[in-house]
């Protein structure tokens, strides 16, 4: 996923599992909190997508399909 500052910006209140994300820092997501991820996917603005969106929405599906999985985003 390519960091924009359209990402940095983005509401905490609106979108508190996104701005978990940060350019340097991990974050994990485990399947309880797919449900929350997707829905914030879904309504991101269009100056935040890009193909790492649908690379998302798989990974997010693949983790509630299965268990003791997680959805892991590495900084640099």
């Amino acid at each position: 996923m390519e960091w924009t500052a359209a990402i940095a910006d983005l509401d905490a209140a609106g979108f508190p599992m996104l701005c978990a994300l940060t350019p340097y820092g991990d974050a994990v997501f485990n399947q309880r909190q797919m449900p929350l991820l997707l829905a914030e996917l879904d309504r991101l603005p269009a100056a935040c997508g890009g193909e790492w969106v649908a690379q998302a929405r798989e990974l997010c599906q693949v983790v509630e399909r299965g268990s003791h999985l997680y959805l892991w985003f590495l900084g640099d």
